[in-house]
């Protein structure tokens, strides 16, 4: 969950576990659909899993923020925007470690509303899963309480968004000391649910539930973890294995990489700049972040200081310094795909989707978290020898030149770049996403 908070059980579902029987491919009538939030990171793995869920023979209806239609368009499936007020972009506490969840929610709510009056209108009697992103769980909960038979799927991008007691722990930035015994540990995160989470979501969250006839949450997490038929990690067991305490029944997946466009040529200034000296370093700190004009300013202090050229990557050319020297190039979005491996570094903000391009092509990665599940992935990259961690000197603060400085330094050493590239090998072959669609079509048969 954003925010990087977490309830304090275990879950256990009621519904028995299906996802290991042999594949047996249901009616080409069943009716998927399939709903996330947030920026094109978020977007890209759902995307991904509806177009393969379309690819077996079932009828797929997409539910995104509006402006991911441009994503969404060119593959012809069924898209139903949904409201999103780009104004939280600016909003300060979007990026603060324990603030940001709050932002998040409040964001989403109009969307997630959105959701129910849909899956009320679809054809009553035609089988249907709902596959959501976790924050649209308590509203998939209302659809189930509307249509009995839905089978409810969530699918978590990433480790931090799973509840769990275990170790390695985070309550945001902050480690938890793995010698902590459970007990503490549970009370930790009812503290945590109580004074981050619950005070933004439960009162909603009750208001709409007992307006469907269903009995009030003590926490948000009961309105959450609870609620799917079957959970499934858009994360292979590799990058986080499986916690004693997460949802059951649980489907392990893979990443589901997806590049919308995947044979764009990379654009001619950025190969006449690759072309004009050594491998450059990249920076960025996620296509969604407007607040990152302190970053790029330590960023360009730090690549002068080690004499090292860079590519600045963001679509917000307003938070770049002006007078960005030759050494340094600006491009607006390059397929990560596509550019890495031609860098000698990449430094981000640790978001999944980012992580894990980064993982497959064995680049050395520097992470500067800020919130939500950016400090786990940072710790699981620099537990794997992938890279390094650096976040910021304190809640909501800023890196200086220096400090990245010397971070970069550390992982431009060639052994930092075999053990990243040594990751590489972790990745296998298959399609993973038609995998995990697999594992989705169990919850039709039972």
């Amino acid at each position: 969950m954003p925010g990087g908070a977490a309830p304090h059980f275990r879950v256990q579902s009621k519904r028995p576990a299906s996802h290991g029987a042999r594949a047996i491919s249901p009616p080409p009538s069943t009716r998927f659909v399939v709903v996330t939030i947030g920026s094109a990171g978020d977007l890209f793995p759902f995307l991904a899993l509806a177009l393969a869920l379309r690819d077996r023979g079932h009828r797929v209806s997409f539910l995104a923020p509006e402006q991911h239609a441009p994503y969404v368009a060119p593959t012809s499936l069924p898209f139903t925007g949904l409201p999103a007020d780009e104004a939280v972009l600016h909003d300060p506490d979007l990026w603060h470690p324990t603030r940001g969840f709050g932002v998040v929610w409040r964001a989403t709510r109009p969307a997630m509303a959105r959701i129910v009056p849909f899956v009320q209108a679809l054809p009553p009697g035609e089988p249907c899963v709902l596959l959501a992103h976790p924050l649209a769980l308590p509203e998939a909960e209302l659809c189930r309480a509307l249509r009995p038979g839905l089978k409810i799927a969530a699918a978590y991008l990433a480790p931090q968004n799973l509840p769990t007691v275990h170790d390695p722990l985070l309550v945001g930035p902050w480690r938890v000391p793995a010698w902590v015994p459970l007990g503490a540990r549970r009370a930790l995160w009812r503290w945590a649910m109580r004074t981050f989470i619950d005070p933004v979501a439960l009162a909603d969250v009750n208001a709409a539930r007992m307006a469907h006839g269903l009995a009030p949450a003590t926490t948000l997490s009961d309105a959450v973890f609870p609620v799917p038929d079957l959970s499934l990690t858009l994360f292979p067991a590799w990058f986080a294995p499986t916690q004693p305490d997460w949802p059951q029944p649980l489907a392990r997946g893979d990443f589901p990489l997806y590049d919308p466009n995947p044979d764009a040529a990379l654009a001619p200034e950025l190969q006449a700049f690759l072309q004009a000296g050594p491998a450059p370093l990249a920076f960025t700190h996620g296509t969604g972040n407007t607040q990152s004009a302190a970053y790029f300013r330590a960023a360009r202090a730090a690549v002068e200081r080690l004499g090292r050229r860079a590519i600045f990557l963001t679509p917000h050319r307003a938070q770049l310094p002006g007078d960005l020297p030759p050494s340094i190039l600006w491009q607006e979005y390059v397929p990560l795909r596509r550019l890495l491996p031609h860098l000698a570094l990449l430094a981000h903000h640790g978001g999944i989707g980012t992580t894990a391009e980064a993982l497959r092509a064995g680049t050395p990665q520097l992470v500067v978290p800020l919130a939500h599940d950016q400090f786990d992935n940072a710790m699981r990259v620099a537990a794997l020898g992938a890279g390094d961690s650096l976040p910021a000197a304190r809640l909501g603060g800023h890196i200086s030149g220096e400090r990245l400085a010397v971070a970069l330094a550390r992982l431009l050493d060639p052994n930092a770049a075999e053990r990243a590239h040594a990751v590489r090998a972790r990745f296998g072959g298959g399609d993973a996403v038609a995998d995990m669609a697999a594992q989705l079509e169990t919850l039709v048969r039972t």
